[in-house]
C-alpha cells in the first residue's frame, strides 16, 4: 500500500453521489481542488458509514476496522469480497 493521506475538507471540490445511466447502484466520486477524483462503488461507502456511525454512536468503542477478504460461504447475491470487521483485541 502506498503512504498514508489526511485528507482536509479544503481539499475537496466537490462529492457526487448518483446512480450512473445504466447502472443499479450508488457511485460517489469525490474531485478535489487538485483535479483528481475518486470514485467508490456503493459497497464501499455503505461499509465505510456502517463503520462511521458505529464508532460515533457508540458510548465507548473508539475505532472500527474493517479488512477485506474473501467470503466462500456469504449471501445470495453478494458480493465474494466483503470488508469484515475485525476484532478488537
Amino acid at each position: 500500500m502506498g503512504a498514508e493521506r489526511n485528507i482536509s475538507n479544503e481539499e475537496v471540490a466537490e462529492i457526487k453521489v448518483e446512480i450512473p445511466e445504466g447502472h443499479y447502484h450508488l457511485r460517489t466520486t469525490i474531485k478535489f481542488v487538485d483535479g483528481t477524483s475518486l470514485t467508490f462503488q456503493e459497497a464501499t461507502v455503505a461499509n465505510l458509514v456502517r463503520a462511521f456511525i458505529d464508532v460515533k454512536t457508540h458510548p465507548t468503542k473508539t475505532r472500527a476496522t474493517l479488512k477485506g477478504r474473501p467470503v466462500s460461504a456469504g449471501k445470495k447475491g453478494y458480493a465474494k469480497w466483503q470488508l469484515i470487521e475485525e476484532e478488537e483485541a
